[in-house]
């Protein structure tokens, strides 16, 4: 997937939740949405420090984590080498699944077909109905080596 740029409409919802948990909408926070919404897959606190355009403290971006990931604008993931990394839920930006570099740690969105979206929802269905599991939700990780580590 690739970053799409900010959208208003994000900002909007974003902004909308917050209020309903009485939370302002700052520029700083703004800021982590923005740069957030501009990547091509989940980001670690510190490459959000760069990527913010305002020069929020490190303490404010912890905050603000914090504060979406509570309000359910974030999802916290794990990726490699326990390093955690935050992306947009996916009210917000639609279903997606990952490609995790197992050299770098980069990890990248990738959209699949509604065909394949299809059977993979039926591959996870067996799965979990083997194991006595009602399907809510999946998550695929793809584990492979950048083209920038293949070298």
């Amino acid at each position: 997937m690739q970053p799409t740029g900010p959208t208003t409409e994000v900002h909007e919802l974003v902004k909308r939740r917050l209020a309903e948990n009485g939370i302002r909408y700052t520029s700083g926070r703004r800021s982590v949405v923005t740069a957030i919404q501009m990547a091509s897959g989940p980001r670690s606190t510190a490459e959000l420090s760069q990527e913010t355009t305002d020069d929020l403290p490190i303490s404010s971006l912890y905050r603000t984590l914090a504060i979406f990931e509570n309000a359910g604008i974030l999802k916290r993931d794990h990726g490699p080498h326990g390093l955690a990394r935050y992306e947009l839920a996916e009210w917000l930006t639609g279903h997606h699944h990952h490609v995790v570099c197992i050299a770098c740690g980069a990890i990248e969105d990738i959209e699949v077909s509604d065909k394949a979206e299809s059977e993979l929802h039926a591959i996870v269905s067996t799965l979990a109905s083997l194991a006595g599991y009602r399907v809510l939700d999946h998550i695929l990780e793809v584990e492979g080596v950048c083209e920038a580590c293949d070298d």
